[in-house]
């Protein structure tokens, strides 16, 4: 009978069980770290040590933050996923029994944005009214959840009783929401329900909101005057469940503005790279013998006439692969493979 080895097989076991165990991932957090690089050196005179000068005055910088008005209000979609998924390839040993499958939850919810007050340092109070919800959880394959508000439904579901309510976050010039202010009656609505509001109390948690509302990082003020070519950053950090978490510096380039409508847009192409080792965390270090690689693609549209985002969205997909040597391996057989994936996508698109 062939058979994995031992050690191995239960290290993998451990792992597929934490990995397709694990429920919706908690939100990641991110931290801006700006670094934008808005001068460059020329050839120093003779005897003269190294220059630094600002750019050509010909081209003029350009200010890359949101805007804000009173009253001002603006319609956005966004949309959610979290996926992690497992796969193995090869001879199965009679025991332990082995089953692969998926976990995703999807989640899309279309609001409404309207600037309430705006402080001296441009930060704003934004009350969010939710227009239209979408969410959906699968768990090993098998649809558990699902609610769609365009569709004829419970209107006493939980998530039914949000379509209509508001909270407030207070978001800065940056993007980032610096504290969500008041839930309590969208959290209210939500406990009118006829079934227990788990999935709706989530979609209102702090963390939550903060994801779903402050992912972007654009530059602090003091450095939010930009040229073609220069670039700013932040750090964020993706949690994969019991698998542990990374971080990654997510890099922003200015690479264009198109004129559009009679307003400027700022094309700005984005880029991850692992951050430093100190920044990683691996659950009891299970992941050691796996191979790792990672795919991160990201996009930004930036409305400078308007300081608003018409488009944004990033996934990222990292896969985790190991061999499981048999016992009794016979000539020029190939081990089995144990495949784990994840995903982590973000969309947010200005529909108005």
């Amino acid at each position: 009978m062939r058979q994995v080895k031992i050690s191995r097989w239960l290290a993998g076991a451990v792992v597929c069980s934490l990995f397709l165990a694990a429920g919706c991932a908690p939100p990641a957090k991110e931290v801006a770290k700006p670094q934008v690089e808005l001068e460059k050196q020329i050839p120093a005179r003779q005897g003269e040590g190294p220059a630094v000068v600002p750019k050509a005055a010909a081209e003029k910088a350009t200010t890359v933050a949101l805007k804000f008005s009173p009253g001002d209000s603006t319609t956005y979609r966004v949309i959610t996923e979290s996926g992690r998924r497992i796969k193995w390839e090869g001879p199965l040993p009679e025991e332990p029994t082995f089953k692969g499958g998926s976990n995703n939850d999807r989640f899309e919810m279309t609001f409404a944005q309207e600037i309430q007050s705006v402080d001296a340092n441009g930060n704003a109070v934004a009350k969010i009214t939710i227009k239209e919800l979408k969410y959906s959880s699968i768990v090993k394959d098998n649809p558990v959840f699902e609610f769609d508000s365009s569709k004829p439904k419970d209107p006493n579901h939980p998530l039914a009783k949000l379509i209509g309510q508001s909270y407030t976050i207070k978001i800065a010039p940056t993007g980032e929401v610096i504290e969500v202010v008041d839930t309590k009656e969208a959290e209210m609505a939500a406990r009118r329900g006829s079934v227990p509001p788990v999935a709706a109390l989530r979609l209102l948690n702090s963390e939550a909101i903060k994801e779903r509302h402050g992912t972007l990082v654009l530059p602090d003020a003091n450095k939010n005057q930009l040229h073609i070519g220069d670039n700013w950053s932040g750090t964020k950090t993706f949690s994969f469940g019991m698998m542990g978490s990374e971080s990654y510096e997510k890099i922003y380039t200015l690479n264009k503005i198109k004129d559009q409508n009679n307003r400027q847009v700022a094309v700005i192409e984005m880029n991850a790279i692992p951050a430093s080792e100190t920044a990683k965390e691996q659950a009891a270090g299970l992941l050691k013998s796996f191979d790792n690689t990672k795919a991160y693609t990201g996009e930004l549209e930036l409305d400078l006439t308007a300081g608003k985002v018409k488009k944004y969205l990033e996934k990222l997909q990292p896969v985790w692969i190991t061999a499981f040597p048999l016992a009794k391996q016979e000539p020029n057989q190939e081990p089995a493979v144990l495949t784990m994936s994840a995903t982590r996508f973000y969309s947010l698109e200005k529909i108005d």
